[in-house]
């Protein structure tokens, strides 16, 4: 199940709050249980020493006597403090139960506890022996004070500690959830604008003066998201728009001359003829659907799989013989340069599919007599294959646009055609390029145009 934000701070909250009225608690009960065993020692020893001083200089039975009425005085009558003196002579000795108390435990120090008959919490004593003084032997003065005041009062503390703790664990879990929720607020509207748009309203933006510095990195990101869900909108209503322009030119081919056919009554030649030149279009739509199919795929993350060791010049050369009659018609010569020895492991259709793209892109914006360049550089962690050619420069403003689907700029060249026919050869070269773990680059001036792509070198 689901919680929501505010109720996972306020558990925490809530949480947090138990543990440090614990903590504290803990720390608390551990103080006041010292400083009641130390008031309470304070009080036994100043006791102690005052019948200590008196019981010294008595050294005769009238004087003993003296002694049992302060002792007797200082008794009270509940029982909360009680004085036994051990002696080998009756005569000085002094208490209740002096046969049962005779051989407890004094404990160190001096300091000792005993249980007395019908009592529930023992007593804490303070034993010691005072030296023998005329006709007195020596005896054993022991004082015990009651400890049922000193636990009664940790056990009310307890009560009273959890009492606080959880009556503060619930005021915390209340505000707790008012500070989230209102925390939450700036984070709730954000929401509510993310869900008022549209592919109608996807230029407007959060604002960033109106949230808190936690939130603004939140909201640039979702800002920086939203230009970028706008701009693969745009293109998407382009390329869709220019789909449709490509398929549509074929499509009406095939069906005017179809019609016109179908006119009138043809000889077996004039339809071999329109079935020729209908086949021409439909190879046309296929070439196209193709290549559409082939971006989907690396669109998706398809990446090359069928990877071979190969020295990239090798298969520049196999690509420039097969395009070696098309040069001589043109009379148009071209070499490979740079780094020769270069290697890396590629699919090699691939790479021959994007190489091809570009020489023919090359050879399509060259004129005669022309010479096209092939140029193999080895960099740190890829290698660069670029194709330059002279011609028209390109506009730089149409420079980061060339790889795009179906992006012309006729004004750019003396030809009307992109790759092709139809605007999707660079863009296949880019997705050849991101499918070896590659990019693609172009530059165009002075006279020169160099495009050319990139393959990641995999060890």
């Amino acid at each position: 199940m689901k919680r929501s934000i505010a109720a996972r701070l306020t558990l925490m909250f809530a949480v947090a709050a138990l543990v440090v009225f614990f903590v504290i608690g803990s720390i608390l009960y551990c103080v006041i249980k010292t400083e009641l065993r130390h008031h309470e020692r304070d009080g036994l020893h100043t006791t102690f020493n005052d019948i200590e001083y008196m019981m010294g200089r008595s050294g005769s039975a009238d004087r003993w006597s003296r002694v049992r009425a302060k002792l007797d005085s200082l008794t009270p009558a509940d029982g909360k403090v009680r004085f036994w003196v051990f002696s080998d002579d009756p005569a000085f000795s002094y208490g209740k139960d002096l046969v049962e108390l005779h051989d407890f435990d004094y404990g160190t120090g001096n300091i000792g506890q005993l249980s007395i008959r019908g009592k529930e919490y023992p007593m804490h004593t303070l034993s010691k022996v005072i030296p023998a003084f005329k006709d007195r032997p020596a005896v054993r003065l022991t004082i015990g004070v009651d400890t049922e005041p000193y636990y009664e009062t940790l056990h009310i503390f307890v009560l009273a500690m959890i009492g606080v703790s959880l009556i503060g664990t619930l005021l915390v879990t209340f505000f707790g959830y008012w500070i989230a929720r209102t925390g939450l607020r700036p984070l709730q509207k954000m929401s509510s604008t993310a869900q008022t748009l549209s592919p109608q309203t996807l230029s407007e933006r959060l604002a960033l003066s109106e949230l808190p510095n936690e939130l603004s990195d939140l909201a640039t990101a979702f800002n920086g998201a939203l230009d970028r869900m706008q701009n693969a909108y745009t293109q998407l209503e382009a390329f869709n728009a220019d789909v449709a322009h490509e398929l549509r030119t074929p499509l009406a081919n095939l069906i005017g001359e179809t019609q016109v056919a179908l006119s009138r009554e043809r000889s077996a030649p004039e339809f071999e003829s329109v079935l020729q030149s209908n086949l021409e279009e439909l190879d046309r739509l296929r070439s196209i659907i193709n290549d559409m199919l082939f971006l989907a795929r690396s669109d998706q993350g398809e990446a090359a799989t069928s990877l071979t060791q190969t020295r990239i010049a090798d298969e520049v050369q196999k690509t420039l013989e097969f395009f070696e009659f098309v040069l001589d018609d043109k009379e148009i010569t071209a070499s490979v340069i740079g780094d020769i020895e270069a290697g890396a492991k590629i699919e090699t259709a691939l790479f021959r599919r994007a190489l091809t793209n570009l020489l023919q892109n090359a050879i399509q914006h060259s004129a005669a007599g022309s010479h096209i360049r092939v140029q193999i550089t080895q960099l740190p962690e890829a290698i660069a294959i670029a194709v330059s050619n002279p011609g028209i420069s390109i506009e730089e403003i149409h420079i980061p646009r060339l790889f795009d689907r179906f992006y012309r700029i006729d004004a750019a060249r003396h030809d009307h055609h992109q790759l092709h026919g139809h605007g999707l050869g660079l863009a296949i070269v880019r997705a050849v390029a991101s499918m070896h773990g590659g990019s693609t680059f172009a530059n165009s001036s002075d006279g020169v145009t160099t495009i050319g792509f990139t393959v990641r070198c995999v060890s």
